[in-house]
Order: structure tokens, then sequence, then C-alpha cells
């Protein structure tokens, strides 16, 4: 016979289980399969980062694109998962996740096997969108999942877990890519794509259980609508402004000026609807607030240095792709190692200090590329990428835990959407601009060294360092000279856009110690414990709907 709660001898009234007990057994093999299909989306941008060179000779080793071509497979990708974020998010939290999950990575490996195939520029630019539109089904979905089969007090460490497979992706990426261009063509880098994916559905359909919102209400068409144009529009600007290296264009100003409009408009429409797709209230906590700003600061800085970092170690170092992807494994294990236990740091010193400190490490670490020249030892740039993987590990567990606990469990949809969507217009933001900083002083520091070079050739040689080094070997021994200048003008160049990439993951140190709770104040009660191993520690009751300490007696 059960004995009532309030009853003398009675055992401490734990929060009731809101994950189903049969589910609540499985949660760490499906954690594996949310990770696993992460990682597709994840090793396909990272592979394609040591593929670019590949990508641009001439056929048959690969499709002669140009550098504008090589930035639109990037960016097309970029643009249309950015724009469909929100939207896939809100699909997941009506119709369902593990649909919204399938159908994603459906469309990805047909994205993929597509990509694979393309014979021109402008077909390998198509197909990426096609897998940008997949993936932006995928990702929300996989951290949604994760919010409704992990209990409250273990979603910590699996957001660190889930945190530590995009390391886990960002090492593999570039080795399996450096891998596969030595031994087969430039397609099967997108081709590798599609039995990863076969596999993850069939675990999909196995273990992840379906979850969505069991009230959630009307749909805001509109809201809907004007999020995803206000993002593609906002998106647009950004690339087509570092594209152009040029944000005062007419074309940029107009797509960005019309975007930030829409999104006003939105934000309006939001607060005034009965029926929001989003809750604008919540971006009044400064806690949730902070966090997203964390976010797209923190990406906005790495992104920029990852995309030039390539250039770097295979123009300037002469690596090959692989040797590339190998040098930036430091990066990748940090975060593997550091990301599933950052919650133990916080825990001891609170979200604010860890966040902040993370940042900092962050920022030294892309200070430390205005120090690198062409002699730099290996383990010196092997020790900045730890440096940076470190910094990383302890930032975005915890914001992401921040965002996420800051919605109910029924909205985890649109809690992943908006962590992902402020952290891809954030890299996005941050290649953009930093590549547009990185362009002008290269083409100011090679302009002067271009007198060997046939004036038609002049503007398309001072491009990029990619282009000179073409233009150079063309010209036989009088380009010699060339290559030394394209080489000192990239470095100067990369150290100017490593300091602005240090200031602004300094700028996000400032935002989330300003914001950011930091610990939380421990009371003490007269029971002797919690049942968690923290004796007294009062527990976080909202999902519980008790005010009442975890483990205290009546």
């Amino acid at each position: 016979m059960s004995t009532p709660s309030g009853a003398p001898g009675a055992a401490p009234r734990m929060p009731a289980p809101r994950v189903p007990e049969q589910v609540h057994r499985r949660r760490w093999a499906i954690l594996g399969v949310l990770m696993f299909s992460l990682l597709i989306v994840v090793l396909d941008n990272s592979i394609l980062n040591v593929a670019v060179r590949t990508i641009a000779a001439p056929a048959p080793t690969g499709l002669g694109a140009t550098q504008s071509e090589l930035e639109w497979a990037i960016n097309s990708y970029t643009l249309v998962f950015a724009g469909l974020l929100f939207t896939s998010g809100l699909l997941g939290d009506r119709i369902g996740r593990k649909k919204v999950l399938l159908f994603g990575t459906v469309v990805f490996a047909v994205g993929s096997a597509l990509a694979a195939l393309s014979g021109s520029p402008a077909e390998l630019i198509g197909y990426r969108a096609l897998m940008g539109f997949g993936a932006a089904f995928v990702m929300p979905a996989t951290l949604a999942v994760l919010m409704n089969v992990f209990e409250r007090d273990e979603q910590p460490k699996a957001i660190g877990i889930w945190a530590g497979s995009v390391g886990l992706g960002i090492a593999i990426g570039p080795i399996t890519g450096g891998v596969l261009l030595e031994h087969f063509w430039w397609g099967s880098i997108f081709l590798v794509n599609v039995p990863v994916a076969v596999v993850g559905l069939i675990a999909m359909v196995l273990l992840v259980p379906e979850s969505k919102d069991p009230a959630p209400g009307r749909v805001d068409p509109l809201g809907v609508l004007l999020s995803i144009v206000g993002l593609v529009l906002l998106v647009f600007g950004i690339i087509r402004g570092g594209e152009l290296a040029d944000f005062t264009d007419a074309t940029v100003l107009a797509s960005l000026l019309g975007g930030l409009a829409v999104l006003a408009v939105f934000v309006l429409h939001e607060k005034r609807s009965s029926h929001p797709a989003i809750d604008i209230a919540y971006f009044r906590k400064p806690a949730f607030a902070a966090a997203v700003a964390a976010i797209a600061l923190a990406f906005f800085a790495l992104m920029g240095v990852t995309f030039f970092s390539a250039f770097y170690l295979q123009s300037v170092r002469g690596y090959s792709a692989l040797q590339s992807g190998l040098l930036i494994l430091p990066l990748a294990v940090a975060q593997m190692v550091f990301a599933p236990r950052a919650r133990l740091v916080v825990d001891r010193f609170g979200a604010r200090l860890v966040c902040a400190a993370g940042l900092v490490l962050v920022a030294g670490g892309l200070a430390a590329f205005a120090l690198f020249d062409a002699g730099t030892p290996v383990w010196v740039l092997c020790l900045v990428f730890f440096v940076q993987g470190s910094g990383m590990a302890h930032v975005m567990p915890p914001v992401t835990v921040a965002v996420m606990q800051a919605l109910p469990r029924e909205k985890a949809g649109s809690g992943s959407a908006i962590n992902n969507t402020f952290r891809q217009v954030g890299g996005a933001l941050g290649i953009a601009v930093l590549g547009s900083v990185l362009s002008a002083t290269y083409r100011g520091g090679i302009e002067g060294h271009l007198g060997a070079v046939p004036a038609a050739a002049r503007d398309a040689a001072a491009e990029s360092i990619e282009a000179t080094l073409a233009v150079a070997e063309k010209l036989g021994p009088a380009g010699r000279p060339l290559i030394g200048s394209a080489y000192d003008a990239f470095l100067d160049a990369m150290h100017v856009t490593a300091l602005g990439s240090a200031a602004v993951a300094l700028a996000g140190a400032v935002v989330v110690a300003l914001f950011l709770p930091g610990r939380p104040p421990v009371e003490r009660t007269a029971g002797k414990g919690n049942g968690t191993g923290e004796t007294g520690v009062t527990g976080d009751t909202s999902d519980s709907g008790s005010a009442e300490p975890a483990g205290a007696t009546r």
C-alpha cells in the first residue's frame, strides 16, 4: 500500500518524470542517433572547406569554378539553411520532430547524390541549396528531440555531448575529405553523405520516438512567411556584401535594410498576435538574450577565421587537403573532450564566468593568428587550435542550455531553431565581414606588385591569393617574385582579420559577463539530500511544478 506523501515516514516527494519509461531507458542510444544525424550536416561543410581548391581546378580534376562560384557553392547552402531554420523548428513542434528529422535527412541525401554528379558550377550551387534545405530540417530537430528524451537534470550533460559531436564533425570532415580527394574524384566528398544518411535513417526509424507540442494552437502563416523572407534577405545581403567586399553597394544595402525591416515587422506581428510563432517575451530575459548574442558573436569570430585558415594552411604553407585536416584535429579533439564536461565547470563556477572565460580563450586563439608567418612551427599551430577548441567547448554547451531551458519542453523545436538561426546568421556575417576585410587588405597589399602582370589580368589577379598564384604560375620565371609578394600580402591581411575576429570574441565575453547568470545560490535544507549526489541544493522545479526543494522532507 502506498503511503501519502504528506504522512509521517513518507518518502521525499520527487518531481514526476516527464519522459516515458520506455524512452528513458534508451535515451543514450537515441542521443547517439541524433549525433549521427547531426554529424552528416557538420561533416559536409567541413569537407567542402578542404575541397575548394580541387573544385576550382579545370575539368576533369574539378569543375573549373571561379572564386565567386566557389563562394556561392558555400553560400547557397547557407542562404537556404539559415532562411528555413526557424520555420523547420516550428513545423517540428507542430507535426512531429521525428517526421521532420526523417524528411530533412532524405532531402539532404538526395541533394548530396546530385551534387556529387554535378556537371557544372551552376549545378553544384543549385544542389548545394537543396542540401541546405534538407539540413535546415535536420539540425533543429536533433536538439528538439534531445530535450524531449532527457529529464531536465540530465539535459546539460546531453547537450554537452551533442555539442561535442560538432567537434567530431569538424575533425572527421577535413580528414575524410583529404583522404577522398587523394584517391577519388571531387564528387566523392558529397557522395559519402549518402550511405551515412541511409544508416542514420534506419536508426531513426527504429529508435527515435515521435514528439510534438500537444497544444500547438493555430498556425501563424504570416509570421512564418515574414521570418523566411526577413532571414533570406538579411543573409543574402550579408553574403552579397562579403562577395563584393563592399557593404555600401545599393543591392547590399537594399537586402540588408529590407531584411531588417521585414524582421522588425515580424517582431511587431508576434507581439500582437494571439497565436504567435514565437513568444518575443523570452528575449526580455537577460540570460536568454545574452545566450543567443553569445552564440552569434562566437560563430562570427570563429567562422571568419576558419574560412581564411584553409588558405593559410594550403596556399601559404603548402599543406595538402589531408594535412590541413589533420592540423585542425586539435580544435576538434578539445571540443570532444571538454564539451561533455562543461556542465561540471558551470556547476562549480557558474555559466557567466565559464562562458566569459571560454570566449576570452577563443579571442586569444584568434589573436595568435596575428603572429603567424610562413614558418610558424606546426606545434604552435596545433596548440592554438587546441586553445580555440577548448574555449568553444566551454561556451556552446552552457549558452545552448540557457536557450533551451528558457522555453517549455513543448516548444523545444522553436528553441532549437532560435539557437541555430543565431549561430548561422552570426557565422555568415563573420565570413562575409571578415572575408571582406581580408580581401580588401590583401588587394591593397598586392596591387603594387602586379607590374609584371598584363593590365587586363591585374584586377582578377588581385582578387585572392589563389588568383595571384595562378597568374604567377602562368608567367613562369618572371612570376616568381610575385609569389613571395602574394604570401606577404596575404599574411598581412590575415593578421588584420585575426585581430578583428579576436575583438568580436572579446565583445561576446563582455556580453555574457554582464547578462548571463552567475553561480546559482545554494540553499541548505533539513533533508539529507536530493537524490542527485548534491546535498541541499534547491532543485529546478520548472518541469515538476513544485516549489519544494527536490530533496526536502516535510
